[in-house]
């Protein structure tokens, strides 16, 4: 009976991921959002909240922005507080803003010091005030009269472009009709797609074998649902 190719087990090695302006694809979904992000320093207010669902390039947006105002990244609100504290007028990027545990009250406070003290400030939540979150009343109204920056959940074209970026990146050449093949079928995330797309790279290596239709069928299959 035929012998089953053996594995050759894939070192577990970084893979650096690129958040320079040059590697941000601007589409439909996030070119309004990339737009008032980058108008920075002429926004329309000192403090802007940049939303968008997990996967949609939030996190790229906010480094690009924080790269060019020279701005601190806040572990959480009470540091983005110390900051603005320690130097008046600086700009500041807190991501994760409505992360599960933060202290909805050190957030009302660094709002409250950013107009006092100046400054511009980069909020990142996954979601604009809703029902759910923030559950403090003060700080749901604060937040609801700032400028939003909305990232909406990437189209197909996005999809097919950053999927073709990240192959590219890992250098992995793979066929046109397999890039389509992968975008048809990946999650409509870009997080899902960076998954993906690690995945593809290390059962590639393992197998000894390029990345076709057969071998993306078998990644697929088994890739974890998106989480928040």
């Amino acid at each position: 009976m035929p012998r089953e190719a053996p594995r050759q087990y894939a070192l577990e090695l970084p893979h650096a991921r690129r958040f320079g302006p040059d590697d941000y694809l601007v589409c439909e979904a996030n070119a309004a959002a990339h737009a008032l992000v980058t108008n920075w320093p002429n926004w329309p207010d000192r403090i802007l909240l940049l939303v968008g669902e997990e996967g949609a390039g939030k996190s790229h947006l906010a480094e690009i922005w924080r790269l060019t105002a020279d701005a601190a990244a806040a572990a959480d609100a009470a540091d983005a507080t110390r900051l603005f504290i320690e130097r008046p007028g600086r700009a500041v990027l807190l991501d994760d803003a409505d992360r599960e545990g933060a202290d909805e009250g050190a957030l009302f406070h660094l709002l409250n010091t950013v107009r006092e003290r100046g400054g511009d400030l980069l909020l990142a939540a996954r979601s604009a005030p809703n029902l759910l979150w923030p559950s403090l009343p003060d700080l749901a109204s604060r937040l609801r009269a700032l400028p939003v920056a909305r990232l909406d959940p990437p189209d197909d074209a996005m999809v097919k472009a950053v999927l073709v970026k990240m192959l590219d990146d890992r250098q992995l050449r793979v066929e046109a009709e397999v890039v389509d093949f992968i975008a048809r079928r990946s999650d409509r995330s870009l997080g899902a797609v960076r998954r993906v797309v690690a995945e593809l790279d290390r059962e590639s290596l393992a197998r000894r074998r390029a990345v076709g239709r057969g071998l993306a069928a078998d990644v697929l299959a088994r890739s974890p649902a998106e989480e928040d």
